[in-house]
């Protein structure tokens, strides 16, 4: 979620700021807490974490001191957004030049200009907000205010110690680089008694459910002297990277096939095949990589990522080692270091003889493409490019034959009735469009229609809004001229729909082929401390036996706060009745989530006072969840900071 913001610094002494009506809001002689009034400071309060925050931090405290990295000023080389609330204004102290700076922007320094999107009496508003910020005691730094908490929630959510990952992150003395341990993916084994376990840091383990014995089954991470497979692997902390995600194939009980999905450095010295000898039993003969498939790029521009989805068949799937054989599906080149290939999926409804039967549906952010100006701004609107999707495609040669295209490097199949494959110039993998970063996908099946599984996408916003999508055909979500139930303007500011809501449907940078209605969100939060948080992780319907209050209901979460949220899924459902306004109430459980995992990482020797990391809302220090559940439908958390995982129990 980054937004380029001022770079401005508001000054610690009194000063005159002319609004609109040439007034000064402040008088030099007195001091400005005098003169704000309560409904001045709540506009400007609105105002700024709408416009400001996602750069500046909940506390105007600049990014650097926020702990938050802004993609599109990183990836520039620009300077990082500055405190506000020191003693000192960067570009002149005056109130034209205060008013000229703001409305204009600083293009050097990537901050927008406001100038149509914000009045010049609500310019002052914003400032005399920050203004406020500056009354803390002498000597409380920004960073460590306290950041508002919202309503009580109703209930409590009971969970329990289930493992502890072992440690794979950085624990030098010297440096706090990060989490514990990176548990990203839990799933359990078709009819076994195991769970496989991914670390984004690069090993998939297996863990025995009755002994809690963890054993490490492939390690991806073949870096340097690792004794990992890919010599190309990345894990960078910061990013989403690494061991990205892990899948059995529907017939996995029969054929031992699962598909795992990773990051590569294209930039490494050396080659992409993996390093034989590394697993005994890994028959790598005929191994090959594949062309990467290609995105529409701005001239002289590198791909920073591949995203690489693998196929291993394990002809002995009752051990804890690999036998058997792995082959290259698909390689695909990131333009950024943001929001890539994340989610790899199957339709759990499917049957043989099933149209859907075997078909991996996958989510592929927008690469960061979406927040950044120019000409790469509307990737995820565009059919010509995979980024801002979600993809439709059967990863075996052998299966759909007759009802589906060969796809353009050889590896996989494309079905036939797939939305665009007539839309000519369109990617014929997309299955759905306009979405910034739908990190994973989860299937509800309506017991009472078994046969027709509903895909939901969590799609992590930019501005304000973390949504719940149900994916459909054709659909177009809207980003990055929509988020949430508003519109998005060039310069990523947030207003209400039109009132003619269509947007065009854009196949390439030049060619458009009429219009469309976005397709909107069925529950949602905000990017406030109250009722909200910095980015949605993922959830599931609960259908476990457990815990019967959560029977029916869609579970879900907020990754960097780990505050947990649970919607009926009827209500979701009936939010999709094409009015942008209509969503699922949220229902909030207190789990604790943060004190427990603060408590375990000091246990477990993490060398700070926190938990690494940091999120706009969250403050300092990120929970980091992602949510699991097994074949009997029952609940878990992976909290990465302290390496747990953590099984839910009861609700109260």
């Amino acid at each position: 979620m980054t937004l380029p913001c001022s770079g401005l610094k508001a000054s610690a002494s009194a000063f005159c700021l002319l609004i609109a009506t040439g007034v000064p809001l402040f008088a030099a002689e007195q001091p400005a807490s005098s003169l704000m009034s309560a409904e001045v400071l709540a506009n400007g309060k609105q105002l700024y974490e709408v416009n400001c925050a996602n750069c500046h931090g909940p506390h105007a405290q600049g990014a650097v001191k926020a702990g938050m990295e802004v993609s599109i000023i990183a990836e520039r080389g620009g300077k990082q957004p500055p405190d506000l609330t020191d003693s000192a204004w960067d570009h002149g102290s005056s109130d034209p030049e205060i008013l000229a700076t703001i409305k204009k922007g600083i293009p050097l320094e990537m901050m927008p200009p406001y100038e149509g999107r914000l009045s010049d009496a609500e310019i002052g508003h914003v400032v005399a907000y920050i203004r406020s910020l500056t009354s803390a005691p002498a000597g409380t730094p920004a960073t460590t205010r306290t950041v508002a908490s919202g309503p009580k929630p109703e209930r409590t959510l009971e969970v329990a110690d289930f493992v502890e990952l072992p440690v794979t992150g950085d624990m030098s003395s010297d440096r706090v680089s990060g989490p514990l341990a990176r548990g990203s993916i839990l799933r359990d084994e078709p009819g076994g008694q195991r769970l496989f376990i991914t670390d984004l840091n690069g090993p998939l383990y297996i863990l025995n459910r009755q002994t809690k014995q963890l054993t490490s089954y492939l390690n991806f991470d073949g870096t340097g002297s690792r004794a990992g497979l890919f010599p190309k692997f990345t894990a960078a902390l910061g990013y989403a990277a690494g061991l990205m995600n892990f899948v059995f194939d529907p017939d996995y009980a029969q054929n031992g096939i699962f598909y795992t999905l990773h990051m590569e450095n294209p930039n490494t010295p050396g080659e992409s095949m993996p390093k034989a000898g590394v697993v005994s039993g890994l028959d790598l003969s005929g191994y090959t990589t594949t062309q990467a498939l290609r995105t529409p790029m701005i001239p002289n521009a590198t791909f920073a990522r591949d995203m690489v989805v693998v196929e291993w068949t394990d002809r002995q799937i009752g051990n804890t080692t690999f036998e058997g054989t792995a082959r290259e599906v698909l390689r695909m080149q990131m333009p950024a270091l943001f929001h890539p290939l994340n989610e790899i999926t199957f339709n759990p409804a499917a049957r043989p003889g099933d149209a859907d039967w075997r078909v991996m549906y996958v989510g592929l952010g927008d690469s960061g493409t979406g927040e950044r100006p120019g000409p790469m701004r509307m990737h995820a609107q565009r059919l010509d490019t995979y980024h801002g999707k979600i993809l439709r495609i059967i990863p075996t040669l052998a299966e759909h034959k007759a009802t589906s295209t060969v796809s353009e490097n050889g590896r996989y199949r494309i079905p036939s009735d797939n939305p665009f494959v007539s839309v000519e110039g369109a990617r014929n993998e997309i299955w759905a469009y306009g979405l910034r970063n739908p990190h994973r996908l989860a299937w509800y099946v309506d017991p009472a229609r078994p046969r027709d599984g509903v895909l939901l996408a969590f799609n992590i916003g930019l501005v304000s809004w973390e949504t719940v999508m149900i994916v459909k055909k054709g659909a177009n979500y809207g980003y990055p001229l929509r988020e949430g139930m508003q519109s998005m303007s060039e310069t990523n500011g947030m207003g209400p729909l039109p009132e003619n809501d269509v947007i065009p449907v854009q196949v390439s940078d030049t060619v458009t082929r009429g219009t469309v209605k976005p397709t909107y969100a069925v529950a949602a939060y905000p990017h406030t401390p109250a009722a909200g948080g910095d980015a949605i992780a993922n959830g599931f319907v609960y259908r476990g036996k457990r815990i019967p209050a959560l029977q029916g209901k869609l579970v879900f979460g907020d990754i960097t706060t780990g505050r947990i949220w649970y919607a009926d899924m009827k209500e979701v459902v009936a939010a999709d009745d094409d009015n942008p306004h209509t969503l699922a109430p949220l229902h909030e459980l207190d789990a604790s989530l943060r004190q427990l995992s603060e408590q375990t990482y000091r246990r477990r020797g993490g060398p700070s006072d926190s938990l690494p990391g940091r999120g706009a809302i969250a403050g300092s220090g990120r929970v980091d969840i992602r949510l699991a559940e097994d074949n009997d439908g029952e609940l878990y958390v992976l909290t990465k900071g302290d390496g747990m995982i953590r099984e839910f129990l009861s609700v109260k």
